[in-house]
């Protein structure tokens, strides 16, 4: 499992190596921390060649209503359709309030129409403990039966006292899990936060 390259993971490795150049500080609030992610995730789908969309559309075929995509990537491509995207490659979600977790879950995996079920989905979710995340991630395996994406869920725990984040990361499918990282994210001496991988991590932190 570790020789082997999981593209999703890899988007959570870019996240975790370029958090700082995000320039977050201890003074910014929570809602700049998830307008610089998302953005960071929309140039990322820029960049691989998607047409990235913030806020985008997406009919829940439940309710009948339609909710917002935090961000979604479209593959456009004329050989094969000339008038339409070819699919939603990519729906993500980030969510700052740990009582939500749940409803960004149900978000990322919505009953809709055909062309609106996504190739990959991204939650990124603060939680009150880790501890949470078993509960959650079944409860992905049970609506990702009919979805079928392919699956990174990064979870964060964060330690208001000591301004420290505990990071897991999980990948996997509609069949179970196939990968799991451990970072952290921590403050440097001016203020900013940064990431890095957990067994990176300096022993002396490890008492946090």
């Amino acid at each position: 499992m570790a020789n082997q390259i999981h593209p999703l993971m890899s988007f959570f490795e870019g996240y975790v190596r370029n958090f700082r150049r995000l320039n977050l500080s201890s003074l910014h609030n929570r809602s700049m921390f998830t307008s610089r992610e998302i953005d960071y995730f929309a140039r990322l789908g820029e960049w691989l060649g998607f047409d990235a969309y913030v806020e985008d559309s997406k009919r829940n075929d439940l309710t009948g209503r339609s909710r917002p995509m935090d961000l979604s990537w479209w593959k456009w491509d004329t050989r094969l359709d000339k008038e339409n995207y070819v699919s939603l490659s990519l729906h993500l979600e980030r969510e700052s309030l740990p009582q939500k977790a749940e409803d960004t879950i149900e978000k990322l995996f919505t009953e809709s129409a055909e062309g609106y079920r996504p190739d990959h989905v991204i939650g990124i979710q603060y939680v009150n403990s880790l501890s949470d995340i078993d509960q959650l991630n079944e409860k992905i395996l049970t609506l990702n039966k009919h979805q079928k994406s392919q699956v990174l869920m990064i979870y964060r725990e964060l330690n208001r006292k000591n301004q420290f984040e505990r990071i897991k990361a999980f990948e996997g499918n509609s069949e179970g899990w196939i990968e799991i990282r451990s970072a952290v994210a921590l403050l440097d001496p001016s203020y900013y936060w940064y990431m890095c991988f957990e067994e990176e991590w300096e022993g002396k932190a490890k008492s946090i």
